[in-house]
């Protein structure tokens, strides 16, 4: 387990050193060309969100090229959905790649690269099923025993393989293997399936193929086909390694690229399984891939993340081998630092509670002046308009309040941002008992700007006018799980998911400049936390969405799950 590394000044990371060292040294003939390379079977999260930025900018920095590589050789899980939207994310993160490819490109070329290994004798058709294959392949601490059919003869091999392309045969029934060594210590080198029948139509070749290229096949030799130098990717794929090289030593190759693995981001309260979070789309647990609760860059561009902020949390955490678990606080931090920088400020009142200022006229009403931004100028300002009725936040007012509550108390005086001092001096209640209404009183002397009355209070609450109020819905969104490390937490994951990582406010009121707000526009709710807009007010029923709060109330609370959990490990 680790923090989130805040140091940018050590310098280059391990993988630009590499990268740098083979420039200087004239490899690949100076050459940089990296690649991104997705499955299309769903959609980026933020733990892509480091493949992508980590590529494409080595790829930048080195004057170099970067390309989006589909990595579509698995039909029956992949969709056209998925990669339109992968290219939405890449360019919501402010990448533009160089080329776009498809593994499915390589079709033709990669089944004359499994015939030229048949014809070397380093591959071979095996009719062992799928779990016969497991129990032959042997353990960690057991070499591996040989298929019956390992010793097919090269002639036989070409026929049975030219058999499965042409669709002779059923799924399941043969497929290729790569001679390699069954005693070999890295279980991947215990003759990988490079192939495999599949009667599934293809998003993009349609029916042409019935065959289909494994992973580590169509990967590796895509690579080698299209002139990747460095081919970046996380270190589940360590172990995968020498049978990359494997394949490029083997076969006439335009291109010897390198593979270098760095440690894959981990959030704390939540999961980055594509499996699992398609398990909470297709149970209707959220709302679908882009909920503002899950960790894919659909959802947090809903959520009114920005890229920068996106990409700034990155470059926090940094590139290493070590196993990261970084807590969600921190990407938070970034998102919260960017929109305190950019988001202009409007007043929002989330609980209403109606005050009436009875020394107010009835008939009057004024506008104050309130900045956009308090350390801006250049944002400028608007007018808010203040009348006899207001709204105020429901916990700015308290019965019996506790000894340092400064806001509005029974006869206490509080400040209204940017108005008048008001005093409460009669509460209402319903039949209940429930507070729903304060009569106040005000003092003329004391409104903002023109304050001459020398009157200090300690509290300053915001506020809405009732007469100009614009209803909205609210929608504040929690961690979507309770527990810290979900992906390790016993139990199913119905039991893990926060039940209260989604309050809807309904009756939320909102200042009259947000009427003409625009989808996708971010504020900053003064006290309250930095919103975006999800439906426009104008559209009739408006909807805003909390992207952060102002503070991060998590933070203590995660740097203990951290502390426990590497006091464990």
């Amino acid at each position: 387990m680790t923090h989130m590394d805040t140091d940018r000044e050590k310098g280059p990371d391990f993988i630009r050193q590499i990268v740098a060292a083979d420039v200087a040294a004239g490899k690949n003939d100076g050459r940089v060309q990296t690649r991104f390379p997705p499955e299309p079977n769903g959609y980026l999260h933020i733990g892509h969100a480091k493949a992508i930025c980590i590529s494409f900018e080595i790829a930048s920095e080195f004057d170099g090229r970067c390309f989006l590589r589909f990595d579509d050789t698995n039909p029956e899980k992949e969709d056209v959905e998925f990669v339109e939207a992968i290219k939405t994310d890449v360019r919501w993160l402010g990448f533009e790649w160089a080329e776009l490819r498809h593994a499915s490109d390589y079709f033709p070329k990669l089944y004359e690269l499994a015939v030229e290994l048949i014809r070397q004798g380093k591959a071979y058709v095996d009719s062992l099923s799928a779990e016969e294959i497991r129990d032959f392949r042997g353990t960690l601490t057991e070499p591996g025993r040989d298929s019956p059919d390992r010793n097919r003869s090269i002639d036989e091999n070409l026929g049975l393989f030219e058999r499965m392309r042409a669709g002779e045969f059923d799924e399941g029934q043969y497929v290729l293997r790569a001679k390699i060594d069954m005693a070999a210590p890295n279980i991947n080198l215990r003759d990988p399936t490079l192939y495999r029948v599949r009667k599934v139509e293809h998003q993009r070749t349609g029916g042409e193929w019935c065959i289909y290229p494994m992973y580590d096949f169509a990967h590796t030799l895509s690579d080698a086909l299209e002139g990747t130098t460095h081919s970046l990717c996380s270190l589940e794929f360590e172990d995968h390694r020498p049978l990359y090289d494997w394949l490029i030593r083997q076969l006439p190759v335009p291109y010897e690229p390198q593979q270098i693995e760095f440690s894959r981001l981990n959030l704390m309260y939540t999961v980055m399984s594509k499996r699992k979070l398609k398990r909470l789309v297709d149970e209707g647990r959220v709302s679908g891939w882009d909920d503002p609760r899950m960790p894919t860059l659909s959802g947090m561009r809903r959520r009114g993340y920005t890229p920068e902020a996106v990409r700034d949390f990155i470059s926090r955490v940094g590139i290493s081998k070590n196993y990261q678990v970084v807590e969600l606080g921190a990407l938070e931090s970034s998102v919260r630092e960017d929109l305190n920088e950019n988001a202009a400020r409007r007043f929002a009142v989330l609980r209403p509670l109606k005050i009436v200022i009875e020394s107010y006229s009835e008939d009057d009403e004024e506008l104050m002046e309130a900045a956009n931004h308090p350390n801006r100028p250049e944002l400028g300002s608007r007018t808010v308009p203040f009348c006899r009725e207001l709204y105020i936040e429901h916990d700015d007012f308290r019965e019996d309040a506790p000894k340092k509550f400064f806001r509005l108390v029974p006869g206490g005086e509080v400040r209204l941002r940017y108005g008048y001092i008001i005093k409460c001096e009669r509460v209402i209640k319903d039949a209940d008992g429930r507070v729903v209404e304060l009569r106040c009183s005000h003092d003329p002397a004391t409104r903002s700007g023109s304050d001459q009355s020398g009157r200090k209070v300690k509290g300053t609450i915001h506020w809405v006018s009732a007469r100009h109020a614009v209803p909205a819905e609210v929608r504040l969104y929690d961690r979507l799980f309770k527990v810290p490390d979900p992906d390790r937490a016993e139990g199913d994951i119905e039991d893990l998911l926060n039940p209260e990582s989604l309050e809807i406010l309904s009756d939320a009121m909102l200042e009259p400049s947000l009427a003409d707000a625009d989808e996708g526009e971010r504020f900053q709710f003064e006290r309250q936390g930095y919103f975006v807009v999800e439906t426009p007010l104008s559209a009739g029923h408006g909807v805003l969405t909390r992207t952060v709060t102002l503070r991060d109330s998590w933070a203590k609370v995660e740097r203990q799950a951290l502390a426990t959990a590497g006091a464990l490990a």
